[in-house]
């Protein structure tokens, strides 16, 4: 059995009439949502809103009803790492963010330049269902 790892961030978009969403710039140079390890006695959703306002400073709102895990691989110290992360849908109560030192950027980007920003194909996918799930959410 290989090692394991659970992450929760989420999909943080600030309300405009075409929301806006944010991206960090990680030290890999890599774009992604803001996330990070579940500690003991977290729920996920606990480990989201701690880990946005440790790496942005937002206090965000979880949106009901958006769940996704995307599940990959990679290699710390030479063991395969299986890594699985939940994201949710936060709403952010302004664009102001203070960045923590884990992050070398951020930008907030309309949904069709996120996803180009974006580097990985699973957080595009991420991004694709959180965005159709907003604009449902926005039409009704």
């Amino acid at each position: 059995m290989g090692l394991e790892e659970r992450s929760a961030g989420a999909v943080v978009y600030y309300p405009e009439r075409e929301p806006l969403y944010l991206l960090l710039h990680y030290p890999g140079g890599h774009w992604d949502f803001p996330k990070g390890n579940i500690e003991a006695g977290e729920t996920e959703e606990q480990a989201a809103l701690r880990e946005i306002k440790e790496e942005t400073g937002l206090e965000v709102r979880l949106v009901p009803g958006f769940r996704e895990v995307i599940t990959y691989f990679y290699v710390r110290g030479g063991k395969r790492v299986r890594k699985s992360v939940t994201y949710f849908l936060a709403e952010a109560p302004s664009v102001e963010v203070s960045l923590s030192w884990e992050h070398r950027g951020y930008k907030w980007l309309r949904y069709p330049d996120a996803l180009l920003r974006l580097t990985f194909d699973s957080t595009r996918r991420v991004l694709a269902k959180a965005h159709r799930y907003l604009t449902s959410l926005l039409r009704a």
